[in-house]
Protein backbone atom coordinates (compact mmCIF):
# COMPACT_ATOMS: atom_id res chain seq x y z
CA UNK A 1 0.00 0.00 0.00
CA UNK A 2 1.32 3.42 -0.98
CA UNK A 3 2.16 5.74 1.89
CA UNK A 4 0.10 8.90 2.23
CA UNK A 5 1.85 12.11 1.33
CA UNK A 6 2.21 14.86 3.91
CA UNK A 7 -0.33 16.90 1.95
CA UNK A 8 -2.88 14.06 2.05
CA UNK A 9 -2.38 13.61 5.78
CA UNK A 10 -2.74 17.32 6.42
CA UNK A 11 -5.99 17.51 4.45
CA UNK A 12 -7.33 14.41 6.19
CA UNK A 13 -6.64 15.99 9.59
CA UNK A 14 -8.37 19.19 8.54
CA UNK A 15 -11.42 17.32 7.29
CA UNK A 16 -11.65 15.30 10.50
CA UNK A 17 -11.61 18.45 12.60
CA UNK A 18 -14.23 20.18 10.46
CA UNK A 19 -16.54 17.15 10.42
CA UNK A 20 -16.25 16.63 14.16
CA UNK A 21 -16.70 20.34 14.92
CA UNK A 22 -19.81 20.49 12.76
CA UNK A 23 -21.47 17.83 14.90
CA UNK A 24 -20.32 19.31 18.20
CA UNK A 25 -21.30 22.89 17.33
CA UNK A 26 -24.77 21.73 16.28
CA UNK A 27 -25.22 19.75 19.47
CA UNK A 28 -23.79 22.22 21.99
CA UNK A 29 -23.64 25.58 20.25
CA UNK A 30 -20.41 27.53 19.92
CA UNK A 31 -20.53 29.13 23.38
CA UNK A 32 -20.98 25.83 25.19
CA UNK A 33 -18.33 23.96 23.22
CA UNK A 34 -14.92 23.54 24.86
CA UNK A 35 -11.70 22.91 22.96
CA UNK A 36 -11.56 19.48 24.58
CA UNK A 37 -14.99 18.66 23.10
CA UNK A 38 -13.67 19.36 19.62
CA UNK A 39 -10.37 17.52 19.90
CA UNK A 40 -11.99 14.55 21.62
CA UNK A 41 -14.66 14.24 18.91
CA UNK A 42 -11.99 14.37 16.20
CA UNK A 43 -9.55 12.12 18.05
CA UNK A 44 -6.82 14.71 17.60
CA UNK A 45 -4.72 17.01 19.75
CA UNK A 46 -5.27 20.66 20.60
CA UNK A 47 -2.06 21.38 18.70
CA UNK A 48 -3.60 20.04 15.50
CA UNK A 49 -6.57 22.35 15.91
CA UNK A 50 -4.35 25.38 16.50
CA UNK A 51 -2.13 24.46 13.57
CA UNK A 52 -4.97 24.25 11.06
CA UNK A 53 -7.42 26.88 12.32
CA UNK A 54 -5.66 29.09 14.87
CA UNK A 55 -8.43 28.85 17.46
CA UNK A 56 -12.03 27.77 18.02
CA UNK A 57 -13.38 30.73 16.08
CA UNK A 58 -11.21 29.84 13.11
CA UNK A 59 -12.64 26.34 13.18
CA UNK A 60 -16.18 27.72 13.33
CA UNK A 61 -15.45 29.78 10.21
CA UNK A 62 -14.19 26.70 8.36
CA UNK A 63 -17.29 24.73 9.35
CA UNK A 64 -19.63 27.55 8.34
CA UNK A 65 -17.87 27.96 4.99
CA UNK A 66 -18.20 24.24 4.27
CA UNK A 67 -21.92 24.34 4.99
CA UNK A 68 -22.34 27.46 2.85
CA UNK A 69 -20.61 25.70 -0.06
CA UNK A 70 -22.92 22.70 0.31
CA UNK A 71 -25.95 25.00 0.41
CA UNK A 72 -24.84 26.82 -2.74
CA UNK A 73 -24.33 23.52 -4.58
CA UNK A 74 -27.79 22.30 -3.58
CA UNK A 75 -29.43 25.57 -4.58
CA UNK A 76 -27.74 25.63 -7.98
CA UNK A 77 -28.60 21.96 -8.61
CA UNK A 78 -32.25 22.60 -7.74
CA UNK A 79 -32.39 25.59 -10.09
CA UNK A 80 -30.76 23.66 -12.95
CA UNK A 81 -33.24 20.79 -12.58
CA UNK A 82 -36.25 23.12 -12.94
CA UNK A 83 -38.11 23.31 -16.24
CA UNK A 84 -37.20 26.94 -16.92
CA UNK A 85 -35.38 29.92 -15.43
CA UNK A 86 -38.44 31.25 -13.62
CA UNK A 87 -39.25 27.90 -12.02
CA UNK A 88 -35.59 27.59 -11.10
CA UNK A 89 -35.68 30.91 -9.25
CA UNK A 90 -38.80 29.87 -7.35
CA UNK A 91 -37.35 26.50 -6.41
CA UNK A 92 -34.12 28.11 -5.30
CA UNK A 93 -35.97 30.50 -2.99
CA UNK A 94 -38.15 27.72 -1.58
CA UNK A 95 -35.19 25.44 -0.92
CA UNK A 96 -33.24 28.15 0.87
CA UNK A 97 -36.17 28.67 3.23
CA UNK A 98 -36.56 24.91 3.70
CA UNK A 99 -32.90 24.70 4.73
CA UNK A 100 -33.79 26.84 7.76
CA UNK A 101 -35.30 23.65 9.24
CA UNK A 102 -31.93 21.86 9.16
CA UNK A 103 -30.08 21.88 12.52
CA UNK A 104 -26.61 22.72 11.15
CA UNK A 105 -27.95 25.57 9.02
CA UNK A 106 -30.00 26.90 11.94
CA UNK A 107 -27.28 26.78 14.56
CA UNK A 108 -24.12 27.49 12.59
CA UNK A 109 -25.01 29.44 9.44
CA UNK A 110 -27.93 31.51 10.73
CA UNK A 111 -26.96 32.04 14.37
CA UNK A 112 -23.41 31.42 15.56
CA UNK A 113 -21.36 32.34 12.48
CA UNK A 114 -22.95 35.77 11.84
CA UNK A 115 -22.87 36.65 15.56
CA UNK A 116 -19.27 35.60 16.15
CA UNK A 117 -17.52 36.18 12.83
CA UNK A 118 -18.89 39.65 12.21
CA UNK A 119 -20.19 41.75 9.35
CA UNK A 120 -17.21 41.19 7.05
CA UNK A 121 -17.78 37.43 7.09
CA UNK A 122 -21.52 37.83 6.48
CA UNK A 123 -20.93 40.18 3.57
CA UNK A 124 -18.34 37.82 2.10
CA UNK A 125 -20.80 34.92 2.20
CA UNK A 126 -23.65 36.92 0.72
CA UNK A 127 -21.55 38.38 -2.10
CA UNK A 128 -21.57 35.18 -4.15
CA UNK A 129 -25.28 34.62 -3.46
CA UNK A 130 -26.15 38.12 -4.64
CA UNK A 131 -24.01 37.75 -7.76
CA UNK A 132 -25.63 34.43 -8.63
CA UNK A 133 -29.14 35.77 -8.08
CA UNK A 134 -28.34 38.87 -10.12
CA UNK A 135 -27.34 36.69 -13.10
CA UNK A 136 -30.65 34.81 -12.92
CA UNK A 137 -32.65 38.04 -12.64
CA UNK A 138 -30.73 39.58 -15.55
CA UNK A 139 -31.60 36.55 -17.67
CA UNK A 140 -35.29 36.84 -16.71
CA UNK A 141 -35.23 40.53 -17.61
CA UNK A 142 -33.69 39.77 -20.99
CA UNK A 143 -36.36 37.14 -21.60
CA UNK A 144 -38.99 39.75 -20.62
CA UNK A 145 -40.29 37.45 -17.90
CA UNK A 146 -39.85 40.11 -15.23
CA UNK A 147 -39.78 43.90 -15.37
CA UNK A 148 -36.47 45.51 -16.24
CA UNK A 149 -34.45 47.15 -13.49
CA UNK A 150 -31.16 46.90 -11.65
CA UNK A 151 -30.59 43.15 -11.26
CA UNK A 152 -27.94 43.54 -8.56
CA UNK A 153 -30.13 45.81 -6.43
CA UNK A 154 -33.07 43.45 -6.84
CA UNK A 155 -30.83 40.50 -5.94
CA UNK A 156 -29.75 42.27 -2.75
CA UNK A 157 -33.37 42.93 -1.76
CA UNK A 158 -34.40 39.35 -2.52
CA UNK A 159 -31.39 37.81 -0.78
CA UNK A 160 -31.86 40.00 2.29
CA UNK A 161 -35.52 39.04 2.51
CA UNK A 162 -34.70 35.34 2.27
CA UNK A 163 -32.02 35.56 4.97
CA UNK A 164 -34.33 37.37 7.38
CA UNK A 165 -37.17 34.97 6.62
CA UNK A 166 -34.87 32.02 7.31
CA UNK A 167 -33.92 33.56 10.67
CA UNK A 168 -37.60 34.08 11.46
CA UNK A 169 -38.37 30.45 10.57
CA UNK A 170 -35.48 29.02 12.59
CA UNK A 171 -36.33 31.00 15.73
CA UNK A 172 -39.65 29.20 16.17
CA UNK A 173 -39.89 25.95 18.16
CA UNK A 174 -42.26 24.54 15.53
CA UNK A 175 -41.02 26.28 12.39
CA UNK A 176 -43.05 24.49 9.71
CA UNK A 177 -46.02 26.85 9.91
CA UNK A 178 -43.64 29.77 9.50
CA UNK A 179 -42.00 28.02 6.56
CA UNK A 180 -45.35 27.70 4.77
CA UNK A 181 -46.10 31.37 5.44
CA UNK A 182 -42.67 32.44 4.18
CA UNK A 183 -42.97 30.40 0.97
CA UNK A 184 -46.43 31.82 0.26
CA UNK A 185 -45.16 35.34 0.85
CA UNK A 186 -42.04 34.97 -1.31
CA UNK A 187 -44.16 33.56 -4.14
CA UNK A 188 -46.46 36.58 -3.91
CA UNK A 189 -43.49 38.94 -4.02
CA UNK A 190 -41.92 37.12 -6.98
CA UNK A 191 -45.21 37.18 -8.89
CA UNK A 192 -45.22 40.98 -8.67
CA UNK A 193 -41.99 41.06 -10.65
CA UNK A 194 -43.50 39.37 -13.68
CA UNK A 195 -44.46 41.31 -16.76
CA UNK A 196 -48.09 41.36 -17.88
CA UNK A 197 -47.36 39.29 -20.95
CA UNK A 198 -45.38 36.60 -19.15
CA UNK A 199 -46.81 33.08 -19.40
CA UNK A 200 -44.33 31.19 -17.24
CA UNK A 201 -45.77 28.76 -14.67
CA UNK A 202 -46.52 30.20 -11.23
Amino acid sequence: MARKSRQDTTEETRLRLVAAARQVFVKNGYADTAMEDLTSAAGLTRGALYHHFGDKKGLLKAVAQDIEIEMDERLLAAAHQAQNTWAGLQRRCHLYLEMALEPDVQRIVLRDAPALLGLSYTEECQRSCVASLARVLQELMQEQIIHKGDPEMLARVLNGGLVHAALWISSEKDPRARLESAITTIDTLLSRLKTTGSHTPN
